[in-house]
């Protein structure tokens, strides 16, 4: 019987000749070492995964960003009163006029009284074109209450409205006001948060790495205060507040309020996580080093739970945003000359107003969009601080 096999051919063999890299398979995509990385470079090469965290994110930032400049980018300063023009609709920007290309302008309005219906009939007056102005000369305001300017981003033609959102009751611009009203309702959920983080992060800590008779009342008094109903109790400690306290003391109080009511969901769940946390033996090894409580806690054991904490502040924000938006639409918050958007909403309390002036309700768009902001972010930040993902 003979071999079918073919012959045994020697196979070419290559010697690569270029440097040997130990870590090309644990490279990123941008070339970083994963395994040498920070965690917070881990973290943010993970988050960058999640689109739309990303996405909300870059418009929190701009969101924030706004509020610093909004006297540069509101057309009107927050109280400025146009008696001709009470509850005009929103104006139209156009482009083109007659089938040729002006720019971004408006129509003028032209106002009748319905003595029927009796209320104010607008319409377009189509020969009075109102073109623009850009980065412009216009009301004069005080940058955060300190230095005099009258430069704006957009500014109604001379002698001309601007009325993008429409005005009020009192013909006050309703873009403006929510712009003004951003300043105060983003920032209070950032001042809330910080009060409610101190209270949580410092009592839970130290309930759950004690323990004890401090634990046992700390417990006692969550009970207590989780017991009780959000918004009733939020509006008889807004009700306490004097009627004569400036707009800043209502602010502030405002501020303490929302915080202290809303730390006992975190100081349990911090307490919860140390009390498994500290009998680790990493714990054992930074205690007979001499490492003290404070660092032991706020070093070695808060860290492990950061996914938590991170997921807990972007939803706690929210909550903030719209405790201070339900106390203000009830009366009971924020009161004029403060504007924010719960206040804004205030207008918006009659049906009848909101059938007739829809309007009115446009200050509820932003509090929906930041709250969705917040609620993906949180979701790609959890993600990417989760330590076992």
């Amino acid at each position: 019987m003979t071999s079918t096999l073919p012959p045994q051919t020697d196979l070419p063999h290559y010697v690569h000749q270029g440097h040997f890299d130990p870590y090309a398979l644990e490279k990123g995509s941008e070339g970083s070492l994963i395994n040498q990385a920070s965690q917070l470079r881990l973290m943010w090469l993970r988050f960058k995964q999640h689109r739309l965290a990303l996405i909300s994110g870059i418009l929190l930032l701009i969101a924030y960003l706004m509020i610093v400049v909004v006297e540069f980018l509101a057309p009107y300063q927050v109280h400025t009163r146009n008696v001709d023009f009470i509850y005009a609709p929103p104006q139209a920007v156009h482009l083109f006029h007659e089938g040729e290309f002006v720019g971004p302008f408006v129509y003028g309005r032209k106002m009748t009284l319905d003595m029927v219906n009796l209320q104010r009939v607008y319409t377009d007056d189509r020969a009075d074109v109102q073109k623009l102005r850009f980065f412009c000369h216009g009301e004069t305001y005080r940058f955060w209450g300190m230095a005099e300017g009258n430069l704006h981003f957009v500014c109604p033609a001379e002698n001309g409205q601007l009325y993008l959102l429409g005005t009020d009751r009192l013909g006050r611009d309703v873009l403006s006001r929510i712009l003004y009203g951003a300043r105060i309702s983003l920032t209070i959920g950032l001042l809330g948060v910080a009060t409610s983080f101190i209270l949580g992060i410092v009592i839970g800590g130290i309930a759950g790495y004690w323990g004890g008779w401090f634990d046992l009342v700390v417990q006692r008094v969550i009970e207590v205060l989780q017991s009780i109903p959000s918004i009733p109790l939020w509006l008889a400690l807004a009700a306490i507040m004097p009627a004569d306290w400036s707009p800043l003391l209502i602010y502030l109080g405002i501020t303490f309020i929302l915080g202290l009511l809303d730390w006992t969901g975190l100081a349990r769940a911090v307490r919860s996580k140390l009390l498994s946390l500290r009998e680790e033996d990493y714990v054992l090894a930074a205690q007979l080093m001499g490492a003290g409580s404070a660092r032991i806690i706020g070093r070695h054991l808060i860290p492990g739970f950061m996914s938590h904490l991170i997921a807990s502040a972007t939803l706690t924000i929210p909550g903030m945003i719209l405790g201070e938006t339900t106390l203000s639409f009830l009366g009971l918050g924020l009161r004029p000359p403060i504007t924010s958007w719960g206040v804004l909403l205030t207008e918006a309390r009659s049906v009848s107003i909101v059938a007739l002036y829809p309007w009115l309700l446009f200050p509820v768009l932003p509090v929906i969009f930041v709250i969705l902001a917040f609620n993906f972010l949180g979701d790609g930040l959890r993600d990417a601080a989760d330590p076992y993902r």
